[in-house]
């Protein structure tokens, strides 16, 4: 790891062209725990920053000491804002945001008969890539208020790290395609007329449409054909603002953070979101390294620990026997030790050992990601013995994160800084 570059979280924060900083990666590597320590430390010292979550478990407003979050952003209490800082919070209500792209795109009349639609309802609420694709629309909005002076998002937890930048394409893809104007046709030139046009126009429609009939049911096909005709007049926005925040994502005000563990899955998705961004041009800070196992005894090698645990565990040991199986450089004579004692010893030396093979896994694995990405900046946060629930337990995270190189937290925690390189090209 000597060679490789060391990500400094706190220049990051502390830049003032730093305006949007994303957490990415797999789900289950603790995005969010990173973005609300991130969001935390950067207002307390001295900025404005809100940080967005898509996080369904709720545990952001919980360890922000909020009974709840919802789609308008809340000041957090307990923020030490002695040098002008604020933190706001809010989870990204799916539908809600939908709802607002719709009303804000399409006068009163069309919007209300868009909003009553039975399509409409089951596509705001669950369609696939709908969840990433608001999170870009509320990111969007966000930006354009120019109310904060950072912020911080927290990625959907998503099965892959790549959603997030697919899903918006994919979904305006899909409300400008080709299929969903063909179903719109026949509500465009209207009635029966509009049916046999399309029929005559295009072969095979009506036996494709009576299949549809019978898959779908005729009411849900009418649902989708109404809906499709009456968000008509939106169908070019949602390819627009999508480009237009792959746009904001690509500029120099916004810096991404691979979020992962050190686990040979999320390393994997890691690498491919780091590849990812490069090809699409953005801006790359670095990755994050979380639940990273340390120890302050690195010196007894598995090995040692567990040969000294079995002479512990044999007949007639003594506390000079224990030292020479674990290798002491100096051997005091001493009487047998006692039966309790032994145990405990040799349960704590198997302890050391499970723990010397959990570290020497997850170095492998973090140093094969090394190999392939040593442009990438890395910090590393040790695994924390209990889940963070509050304040405290925020502001102790970014203080791993941003602590100096080589420095060890609490537990053997190694993180380590330095400033990021450029972005990835």
């Amino acid at each position: 790891m000597e060679d490789v570059p060391v990500l400094e979280i706190d220049p990051l924060l502390d830049d003032t062209e730093t305006r949007i900083v994303v957490c990415c990666g797999s789900g289950g590597v603790g995005k969010t725990t990173t973005a609300a320590a991130l969001g935390l430390r950067a207002a307390e010292r001295g900025r404005k920053v809100v940080v967005l979550t898509i996080d369904p478990a709720r545990r952001l407003a919980q360890s922000m000491g909020l009974t709840a979050l919802d789609n308008t952003p809340r000041r957090v209490p307990g923020v030490a804002e002695d040098k002008g800082g604020e933190l706001h919070a809010m989870m990204l209500d799916m539908k809600r945001t939908f709802d607002e792209v719709v009303e804000a795109h399409a006068d009163e009349e069309r919007a209300r008969a868009i909003l009553e639609n039975p399509f409409y309802a089951s596509l705001s609420a669950g369609f696939a890539g709908t969840q990433e694709y608001m999170a870009m629309e509320k990111l969007g909005q966000l930006r354009a208020r120019d109310e904060w002076d950072l912020i911080v998002v927290d990625t959907p937890p998503s099965r892959s790290a790549l959603d997030f930048l697919d899903a918006p394409k994919r979904l305006g893809s899909f409300l400008d395609g080709k299929f969903i104007r063909l179903l719109t046709a026949p509500a465009k030139v209207g009635g029966r007329a509009g049916m046999k046009f399309v029929n005559l126009g295009v072969a095979g429609l009506s036996m494709f449409t009576g299949a549809l009939d019978k898959l779908l049911g005729a009411s849900l096909l009418r649902d989708v054909q109404t809906f499709v005709a009456a968000m008509d007049t939106t169908f070019g926005g949602f390819r627009t603002r999508a480009d237009a925040t792959y746009r904001l994502l690509q500029g120099s005000d916004t810096a991404f953070l691979v979020v992962a563990a050190p686990e040979r899955d999320a390393l994997r998705e890691a690498a491919y979101f780091v590849e990812r961004l490069g090809a699409e041009r953005m801006p790359l800070a670095g990755l994050v390294l979380n639940r990273m196992h340390g120890s302050g005894a690195c010196r007894l090698s598995a090995e040692r620990a567990a040969a000294a645990a079995e002479a512990l565990e044999g007949p007639g040991v003594t506390a000079s026997g224990a030292s020479e199986a674990s290798g002491a450089s100096e051997v005091h004579e001493a009487g047998p030790v006692a039966p309790e004692d032994a145990a405990l010893a040799a349960g704590l030396l198997r302890l050391h050992a499970e723990r010397m093979r959990v570290m020497g896994r997850e170095r492998r694995q973090r140093d094969r990601f090394v190999a392939r990405h040593r442009e990438v900046p890395v910090a590393e946060i040790g695994a924390l013995p209990g889940d963070v629930h509050d304040l405290e337990g925020l502001r102790a995270v970014g203080g791993r994160l941003a602590a100096h190189p080589g420095a060890d937290g609490p537990g053997g925690a190694e993180t380590r800084g330095r400033p990021a390189g450029p972005p990835a090209d």
